[in-house]
């Protein structure tokens, strides 16, 4: 099997973005994850190479490291410094700014609060997003309320100021990254923008040290796929030693994700795999407790709330059916989304019920009309 497909020739001279791509002979049992330097797409000499390696990466893993990235290392280091004081605050302080006062599921949520496959996750987390004012009213789509401001604890002045960067230079990373996929893809480079919401998504996350010999759940984040994100672009911000971040390959063996200095670990959300047919998969993973404690940033790119299923498996259809696909017809066709499997036709309604399902507090304040409606529905 060949991952990957081939672009169609055409009479014209191949450019960049339509160039000839039949790779090697390649399988989806991934050993190990690929760094891909953006550097590469600088130059006219290097680019066509970063396009193959990208689309490997996109077509045959699901994940990747990205350097030379050009996110400023101080944005970087400033976030980094801030974790272990962030998460030092005293369980008043952490209250004030809790999860569970949020409609928008943004704030401060503890170890054990979210569950994973039906398993408390070990970790605990502080939820932010892209500033938004909560302007949702009767009338607009429920879903529409996830969108609002961030609870910011009143502890530390110059921690908003330390998020809100990083969040901005994340978003303009994730475009930077969006159209040399869609180049990679043999797309024009602005066809992804369609699905992205104007408001994305971040968590810092502090996973305590575990003892595996006094406590058998070692889970930190259970197996799963990234489902609230087109594209998730993850720090992990403890040092190379600290271990823990998993992936999936083909005959179910867990490969691990170590930490590279100056890289972020990029991967395929749900969305993205349904839009490209399959294509594009994400890859399951998880994240296991060790005995030294560790801190993770995740930035999940948004995806546009009012996407219909209908919207989400038409709009590339024809794209990726002319490719000659190296990829079984039964795989390819085989998307594991629960969007698409759900009975609910809206993104936006999938991802409540999924919000709401993993922090019933939150629904039961918030959403009582549809609380017992989302939390019985097993689809």
């Amino acid at each position: 099997m060949r991952c990957g497909f081939i672009c169609q020739p055409t009479s014209k001279p191949l450019t960049t973005t339509e160039y000839y791509w039949p790779g090697p002979k390649m399988t989806s049992n991934f050993k190990s994850i690929p760094v891909i330097d953006l550097a590469l797409a600088k130059s006219p000499l290097t680019r066509p190479r970063f396009l193959q390696e990208l689309h490997h990466a996109l077509t045959c893993v699901g994940f990747l490291y990205i350097t030379n990235h050009d996110v400023p290392q101080d944005i970087i280091s400033d976030l980094k410094h801030a974790l272990p004081t962030l998460f030092a605050l005293d369980p008043a302080e952490k209250e004030e700014v809790a999860l569970h006062n949020s409609p928008h599921f943004l704030g401060y949520s503890q170890v054990g609060s979210e569950t994973t496959a039906g398993v408390a996750d070990k970790r605990e987390q502080f939820e932010f997003a892209t500033e938004l004012p909560d302007s949702w009213r009767a009338g607009l789509p429920l879903y529409e309320r996830l969108k609002g401001p961030n609870q910011w604890p009143s502890q530390d002045s110059s921690l908003r100021s330390v998020i809100e960067k990083y969040i901005h230079e994340l978003t303009n990373l994730g475009e930077r990254f969006l159209r040399l996929v869609a180049e990679a893809l043999s797309l024009d480079p602005e066809t992804l923008f369609s699905f992205l919401s104007e408001q994305h998504r971040l968590k810092l996350v502090h996973y305590p040290a575990s003892d595996s010999n006094s406590d058998p759940n070692i889970q930190g984040v259970g197996p799963h796929k990234d489902s609230s994100g087109w594209w998730t672009f993850l720090l992990q911000a403890s040092p190379p030693t600290v271990k823990g971040l998993q992936a999936l390959n083909k005959t179910g063996e867990w490969i691990d994700i170590p930490v590279i200095e100056d890289t972020f670990v990029v991967n395929i959300g749900q969305a993205f795999e349904v839009v490209t047919h399959g294509v594009c998969k994400a890859t399951t993973h998880r994240v296991l407790s060790g005995p030294s404690e560790r801190y993770s940033v995740p930035f999940f790119q948004g995806v546009r709330g009012s996407l219909t299923k209908k919207e989400a498996v038409e709009t590339l259809r024809e794209h990726f059916a002319m490719q000659n696909m190296a990829l079984e017809a039964s795989e390819g066709a085989n998307i594991d989304s629960a969007f698409l499997s759900g009975k609910y036709d809206i993104w936006g309604e999938s991802q409540l019920r999924t919000k709401i399902r993993s922090h019933r507090d939150v629904g039961r304040m918030f959403y009582t009309d549809v609380f017992h409606d989302y939390v019985n529905d097993d689809s």
